[in-house]
């Protein structure tokens, strides 16, 4: 068995070290989306498409069963690549379903991005200046400190111009569009992870809808906001546990 883990922004594989250390296994793979703390290869697309055959593309190298995790854009990778390739995988786990939801909203962030000029200003305050100042920024979401100053010293230039690639790519109606065939996910057993506190990917009503409408469980963590992999690893391992567990039975 594989575990295989993708990250989002603006970060890097070192977001998950806490919860593969609460995980205590030798199995556990992490991709890293380029200009996400991986290189961004030449002709590469920073856009949603252009993430999706990334996983794609990976997953198929890799040998199996494997068990995929995603966590904020790397969740909607995640969701993408398995739309049109459920077969690569075992199971599944996601923690942006509400984002594919008819009536989602982009985040503030997300939208200002979106906006050109704004976007632009706006995200080089954010991944720009000194790693210390990034990384104090970073611990102020609640981010362990070791992991910050990891993710803190990839946030260049390189990942700015994929954030606003992928944010103005993604600009509604793309993603709801996208969620109207969400039911294909249940080609293959789901988790719907729900971090009731997380205030980026929708409530938890369009969550637990979408869940439902992809055939996948859910797995609440009440108390936990967006980064619930740093904040509570114990839980996170232990639901994603619970669920690979069922599957085995």
């Amino acid at each position: 068995m594989t575990v295989v883990l993708v990250h989002g922004n603006p970060e890097t594989p070192a977001v998950w070290d806490p919860l593969v250390a609460a995980l205590g296994r030798d199995d556990v793979v992490r991709l890293a989306p380029p200009g996400f703390g991986a290189p961004v290869p030449d002709g590469f697309s920073a856009t949603v498409d252009g993430y999706r055959d990334w996983l794609i593309a990976e997953l198929e190298r890799l040998d199996g069963p494997i068990d995929l995790v995603g966590h904020d854009w790397g969740g909607g990778h995640v969701i993408n690549a398995l739309l049109e390739r459920p077969e690569l995988v075992r199971s599944w786990a996601s923690d942006i379903l509400g984002a594919y939801e008819p009536e989602y909203v982009w985040h503030d962030l997300a939208q200002a991005w979106q906006t050109p000029g704004v976007g632009e200003e706006h995200i080089a305050g954010m991944l720009g200046g000194p790693v210390e100042t990034k990384a104090a920024r970073m611990e102020g979401f609640g981010i362990p400190t070791a992991v910050a100053a990891a993710m803190a010293a990839a946030q260049d230039e390189t990942m700015q111009a994929c954030v606003l690639t992928l944010y103005r790519d993604a600009a509604q109606p793309a993603m709801s569009r996208r969620g109207e065939s969400l039911e294909r996910l249940a080609a293959r057993p789901g988790l719907g992870i729900v971090a009731i506190e997380d205030t980026f990917v929708g409530d938890e009503a369009m969550r637990r809808r979408a869940a439902a409408r992809a055939g996948a469980q859910v797995a609440v963590l009440d108390g936990l906001g967006h980064w619930w992999m740093c904040q509570d690893p114990e839980r996170g391992a232990a639901a994603l546990s619970a669920f690979w567990a069922g599957l085995a039975g």
